[in-house]
């Protein structure tokens, strides 16, 4: 009995996985925000990872939908249904910039990046 016991046991845990794991639902994704920038000039490239959120109005999958709102000093700029965009017409000098991921009735989700552009001459 005690040599079989091995076999039993991976015999019981293929049954398992071939028919009653089956209903086990993935993890779901936790919202996330990644962002990088490269400035050029007066224009700033912004490059984001948005996890969790589509921009697709089009999107029927179960992601929440969403916009990212941009701040410039304090002040709202824009907005953006893209990931990848760019700020043009900047000024020289210390630009705060914040990025915010709001959905279509411009509720926040609670992510949001701020950081420091400088713009030269």
């Amino acid at each position: 009995m005690k040599k079989q016991l091995p076999q039993v046991v991976l015999i019981i845990f293929l049954i398992g996985m071939l028919s009653g794991f089956n209903h086990i639902k993935p993890r779901t994704e936790i919202p996330s925000l990644f962002v990088h920038h490269q400035i050029k000039g007066e224009t700033v490239l912004i490059n984001c990872v948005v996890s969790g959120i589509s921009f697709r109005e089009t999107d029927h999958s179960k992601k929440n939908l969403g916009k990212l709102v941009i701040w410039i000093d304090g002040k709202k700029k824009s907005e953006v249904k893209a990931a990848a965009f760019i700020i043009k017409g900047l000024s020289p000098g210390s630009h705060r910039v914040k990025l915010e991921v709001v959905d279509l009735n411009n509720q926040p989700y609670g992510m949001e990046k701020e950081f420091m552009v400088n713009i030269t001459r």
